[in-house]
């Protein structure tokens, strides 16, 4: 056990350095520099801008102090705002992301693996037609596009819920919606798969035989089976969500950490871009982690060894 969450959390280390590397050589390779786009800029102001970020030193030592700074927690300064340092947009945006995310993955959570086992304990009959009409319309069409029908008709036509905005728990609700639907079709169409197959085991037979209720058969062993397929993507899917969706904050008017990203792009400020990438891939890696260690404790049958996990 021991041997086996340090070699998941080295992994989780290299990984996000190799974000960080990565991330650092892509955003320097782009031509020209934030600075370009003032064409006034008088030469000796330009030339102290980039003295004061340190883009005037060689690349290796920018990537040396850069790594530096991560390591503390300092995602460094942004080239475009006076008043706020990354960190501090960061821990302005992100818990109004997370918690529009949380709240999607919430209705994801408990929808979706329950849409998935009534579509599969009723297979070919109306129950699984309805369930998986839901899942195909949440996989194919985009959470924007869903977000404005949301707007259209649970706002504008019959005003009830916020059009958009930020403020109450009711302006959360449209986003989350919006955000859930698309990993909510997910879970449902794992769990049916996997519901089917389980349903189908010979031990799941035997246990009907011993006349055991049909109700503790499905709880007791189908769902917890043909659960594990569903836990092994719920970090990925945890992580999109939480960390927000950039069109749906932008269709709603969020103050989420996605505006910030958007933001930065369009003013090139590499500090905040580099911070909020690196900052989404260690929530991705943690969640992975979190998930891998959740996926063992749920399955008791598997075993770490040398050779394996």
């Amino acid at each position: 056990m021991k041997k086996y969450l340090l070699k998941r959390v080295a992994m989780a280390i290299v990984t996000i350095w190799a974000v960080i590397t990565i991330t650092f050589i892509l955003m320097h390779s782009v031509p020209g520099d934030p600075f370009r786009q003032e064409s006034k800029m008088p030469k000796v102001v330009y030339e102290n801008l980039l003295r004061k970020y340190g883009l005037d030193r060689p690349l290796s030592e920018q990537y040396i102090i850069y790594l530096g700074k991560i390591i503390r927690g300092d995602f460094g300064d942004s080239m475009k705002s006076r008043v706020e340092t990354v960190n501090d947009m960061i821990r302005r945006g992100f818990p109004v992301s997370a918690f529009i995310g949380l709240e999607a993955l919430l209705i994801a959570i408990i929808f979706g693996p329950a849409l998935g086992a009534i579509a599969a304990l009723n297979q070919n009959k109306w129950p699984d037609y309805i369930s998986m009409i839901i899942a195909i319309i949440g996989v194919s069409v985009p959470s924007f596009i869903m977000g404005t029908v949301f707007i259209q008709f649970l706002a504008r036509n019959i005003s009830w819920l916020p059009i958009g905005g930020w403020g109450s728990f009711a302006h959360s609700i449209l986003p989350s919606l919006a955000l859930a639907l698309m990993p909510l079709a997910q879970l449902a169409r794992y769990m049916r798969s996997s519901m089917l197959e389980v349903l189908g085991q010979d031990y799941i037979k035997t246990a009907k035989s011993k006349g055991i209720s049909n109700a503790t058969v499905v709880l007791r062993h189908a769902v917890r089976n043909a659960i594990l397929p569903v836990v092994s993507i719920l970090g990925t899917v945890a992580t999109n969500l939480i960390a927000g969706s950039f069109v749906i904050e932008k269709i709603f008017g969020i103050p989420g950490l996605g505006m910030f990203f958007i933001t930065s792009i369009n003013n090139r400020d590499y500090p905040l871009i580099m911070g909020t990438t690196i900052f989404y891939a260690i929530i991705l890696v943690v969640m992975l982690l979190i998930v891998d260690i959740a996926y063992m404790l749920i399955d008791p049958r598997i075993k770490l060894t040398k050779e394996g996990r």
